[in-house]
């Protein structure tokens, strides 16, 4: 159990505690919480924050949100937010700052940077790269061992009018590479292996292996190959 002379914490006593958790200073933890043995919490993070949603929220009525897990091993980094019904795997970092939603799934190993945020129905591999200042939109697919450098924009309303039109966020395979303050339309796929440099507008595909580059984004050639 945690230690319960951690300055400032509040731990409802519904919320489960894994063996050997560590509270930081004036941490917040809702009973929708389940945290693995040996995850991390540093100061001032909020972990089963409850969602509330504007009447016209094109989240409302998705469903329940469930509890909060946390695979063993995590850490949650300070000031991160991370919401009851998201699913954070083992030994996956969430950043300073950063925000994570209902219904977003985190997969192992993985490190999601300073102040970013994972929206809601989100899904996420393992291994993946989330660098500082992303935001990845609801309803956004990324595969095992990507990588979202710092800055990028995931969109996901093709309409942006309030409509009723269901949101598609962009996708990414497997091995996929973005470059930082690269902009992905909704609805996107950037196939495997494939590479989207710094500060391109993707509104189209990007086939498996290929490199995308500009505004709008154009395939020039072939992906470069991942450093040893």
């Amino acid at each position: 159990m945690p230690d319960p002379s951690a300055p400032g914490l509040v731990l409802d006593p519904a919320a489960e505690i894994g063996e050997n958790v560590a509270f930081g200073a004036n941490v917040t933890v809702h009973a929708a919480v389940r945290l693995g043995d040996g995850v991390k919490v540093a100061d001032n993070a909020v972990l089963g924050k409850p969602a509330v949603l504007a009447a016209g929220s094109a989240a409302a009525g998705i469903g329940e949100a469930g509890p909060l897990v946390v695979g063993e091993g995590a850490v949650i980094s300070t000031a991160a937010i991370v919401f009851a019904g998201a699913a954070v795997g083992a030994g996956s970092i969430i950043g300073d700052q950063a925000y994570v939603r209902e219904r977003a799934v985190i997969g192992e190993g993985c490190v999601i940077g300073r102040g970013s945020c994972i929206d809601n129905d989100v899904i996420i591999g393992d291994r993946v790269s989330v660098q500082t200042g992303v935001y990845v939109a609801s309803h956004s697919q990324v595969g095992d061992d990507a990588f979202v450098g710092p800055g990028v924009t995931f969109t996901n309303d093709r309409f942006v009018d309030g409509s009723d039109a269901p949101l598609a966020g962009p996708t990414l395979r497997d091995g996929a590479r973005i470059g930082g303050g690269a902009v992905l339309l909704p609805g996107v796929e950037i196939g495997e292996g494939a590479f989207v440099a710094a500060g391109a507008v993707v509104t189209a595909n990007v086939p498996a292996g290929k490199l995308a580059i500009g505004v709008p984004a154009r395939i020039t050639g072939d992906a470069p190959p991942r450093s040893a």
